[in-house]
């Protein structure tokens, strides 16, 4: 599955938020939630999640920042499953590592989709969008 676009849910007062109706047929097996890059929250897949998994199965463990990722991406991971009105609830470690307030933004980013604090989410993309441009060649030359 191929997440893009973006969503506003608001996070409830018990750490819930609605999922787009847009994603919710692909999510609806179930999810993983873990520490995303940039302090955001990933949200995966079961299926995503466990190819993920069997790729870190075979990280070299003797590399110490493989072993720290490895522990502090699985360590973090919570299986969640949508209820009937389509909410997950983002648990408390999670919301903590990436500051989330009320107001919220979902972006989907190609294999995941990253939960965001807005405030947190229009400052990173204010500095990345004046940038934006020149990154095709750099990063991912001879896409476009």
């Amino acid at each position: 599955m191929t997440f893009s676009g973006q969503s506003q849910p608001k996070l409830d007062e018990k750490g819930r938020l609605i999922l787009p109706a847009k994603w919710r047929e692909s999510l609806g097996d179930g999810i993983y939630l873990t520490k995303g890059q940039d302090r955001c929250v990933s949200m995966y897949t079961a299926t995503e999640f466990s190819k993920i998994s069997e790729r870190l199965e075979s990280a070299r463990q003797t590399t110490k920042a493989a072993r720290f990722f490895v522990r502090n991406f699985m360590a973090s991971a919570e299986s969640e499953a949508p209820d009937k009105q389509g909410r997950i609830t983002i648990p408390g470690h999670l919301r903590e590592y990436a500051g989330l307030g009320r107001e919220l933004i979902l972006a989907g980013v190609n294999n995941r989709i990253e939960i965001w604090d807005l405030a947190t989410w229009n400052d990173f993309m204010a500095q990345q969008d004046s940038e934006f441009s020149d990154l095709d060649e750099e990063v991912i030359p001879g896409i476009f």
